[in-house]
């Protein structure tokens, strides 16, 4: 459950085939609630009793396609664990297999590049295990479960013309690596191959029509009374009606039903000829396209990435990746631009080695709608410099000119710990040498080891050097191996010999420089 709710809205945010509802991940997820739900209120004696009352649970409360195949999924497991004490690897394989022939067989018109798809890898690399450790049959399931997924743009078109993997193909890789997990006791996690775009609306309705444009409604409800007879007339009349065709049942006496449509009272009249319909309801996929398409929530944010001073900058009302804690990937930053669910973003980077991941994950953002700016900024104290002027109240683009502008009027200067040996400007150095950068070039070394005598003495030598060219405000942010009383040192410095200029000194923490200076 953890992993699924953890996982929901990236779910959704991918959802494009068979409709781009936006809801595969919250279906997946209501699914397995409604499992868990079941199993708390039932006797469990055995494996057996748990997974048929996960299956009763899903299949009452399956909800779309993906739930359905999910139901189904939880019923193949059941029916192959009814007699066994203890899961073993081949029990596992068998009961993979047994799953894989049901959903399968739920699903009117299988298509290549789905969930299908991925279980049916992880069903088959499972039955190929050569050990029968449950350990490594489960292993060898999630890393087939996830290579398959990794492949279904290049089998689906629509998903490879979204730049998506499936979404419910990811939601059962979730599912998949969550087992292996709590069984091996190792984390297992899956990323997404095909990076996260999420789509605007003018997508969304070219999609749609690609997918079922013709069926405007999808129709679901639970059948008990009825035969396997009246079940297999049921679907031949719903297919007729309309697509996405689904009649699958708990092995006992209840069935859900789904199918896409325009024909509402036909497909419930269809139900009631075949036996007792009940909770029944309607979705009319506009409406969800509707609701999906209205993700921005408010008109302004900015997102900063720095390494440290994370709170610095979240306390002035900004969204922080921290590169200290977090690799830098095109779609990590664009889950970040996204997560703000801001019309308009600037992006602040306090890294000038982003380049082209970043502008990687700006333009993908851009392409879904959302209008990303990066203001040019290459450390923490240009990045605070233009947030300090950042006005929610005027236009945006006045707004990124008066922050490009703010960030520009700020020297840049650095004291780090070199890790190589390298020729600088100023001479060679060595590592363990203290640098002193100013504007990204190095201007001062002084021979490690580091102490912090030493690191006292070059940060005011470099304070001094930046501040030749004139200043009236020094702020200076923290890092790490700063020594104690740095900035009290510096502040005693200046008022000597530099008594015109203010100085402001922030913990930082960053791993990567004794501390950043920027001079206003």
């Amino acid at each position: 459950m953890r992993s699924l709710d953890a996982n929901r809205e990236s779910i959704d945010q991918i959802n494009v085939f068979p409709v781009p509802d936006g809801d595969t991940g919250t279906n997946l997820l209501h699914t397995m609630q409604s499992a868990l739900d079941a199993l708390l209120r039932s006797p469990i004696a055995t494996v057996g009793d748990a997974l048929s009352a996960l299956a009763r649970g899903a299949l009452a409360g399956a909800r779309g396609n993906s739930g359905v195949i999910l139901s189904q999924v939880l019923r193949g497991l059941a029916e192959s664990v009814q007699e066994v004490s203890v899961v073993t690897g081949s029990a596992l394989r068998k009961a993979l297999h047994r799953a894989d022939e049901l959903a399968t067989a739920a699903v009117s018109n299988p298509v290549p590049g789905t969930v299908l798809t991925v279980l049916h890898a992880a069903a088959e690399a499972a039955r190929d295990c050569p050990s029968d450790d449950l350990d490594e049959v489960v292993m060898a399931a999630s890393r087939a479960g996830a290579v398959a997924l990794a492949d279904t743009p290049r089998q689906l078109a629509v998903l490879a013309k979204a730049g998506v993997v499936d979404a419910g193909g990811r939601g059962l890789v979730v599912l998949l690596d969550t087992l292996a997990a709590v069984i091996t006791g190792q984390t297992v996690e899956t990323p997404m191959d095909a990076p996260l775009v999420p789509r605007t609306p003018e997508s969304l309705t070219t999609e749609r029509e690609s997918g079922s444009s013709e069926f405007e409604y999808e129709v679901m409800y639970l059948l008990d009374g009825t035969s396997e007879e009246a079940v297999a007339e049921l679907r031949a009349s719903l297919s007729l009606l309309g697509d996405c065709v689904s009649v699958v049942g708990d092995g006992a006496s209840l069935w859900t039903v789904h199918v896409h449509c325009n024909d509402i009272g036909a497909a419930v009249e269809a139900g009631v000829r075949a036996g007792r319909p009940h909770r029944i309801t309607v979705a009319r996929f506009a409406d969800q396209i509707a609701a999906q398409a209205s993700r921005f929530v408010r008109d302004r944010a900015i997102v900063v990435v720095v390494s440290g001073a994370v709170d610095l900058f979240r306390a002035e009302g900004a969204t922080v990746f921290d590169l200290a804690s977090t690799s830098a990937t095109p779609t990590d930053l664009l889950s970040a631009i996204v997560s703000t669910r801001a019309r308009h973003v600037a992006v602040l980077p306090g890294d000038p080695d982003l380049g082209e991941v970043l502008d990687e994950a700006v333009a993908y953002a851009q392409a879904a709608g959302q209008d990303v700016v990066v203001v040019p900024t290459f450390s923490p104290v240009q990045a605070l410099s233009a947030l300090a002027v950042h006005d929610a109240s005027r236009r945006a683009g006045d707004d990124v000119v008066a922050m490009a502008e703010a960030a520009a009027a700020t020297r840049r200067g650095e004291l780090s710990i070199a890790a190589d040996e390298a020729i600088t400007w100023v001479g060679r150095c060595q590592p363990g040498d203290v640098l002193g950068m100013l504007d990204g070039e190095v201007v001062l070394i002084e021979p490690g080891p580091a102490t912090p005598e030493s690191l006292l003495d070059l940060s005011c030598r470099l304070v001094d050097r930046m501040l030749n060219g004139g200043g009236e405000l020094v702020t200076v942010i923290l890092g790490a191996d700063a020594p104690d009383g740095l900035a009290d040192v510096l502040e005693d410095h200046l008022r000597v010999t530099h008594p015109e200029v203010e100085v402001t000194a922030y913990p930082g923490g960053q791993p990567d420089a004794v501390i950043f200076v920027g001079v206003e």
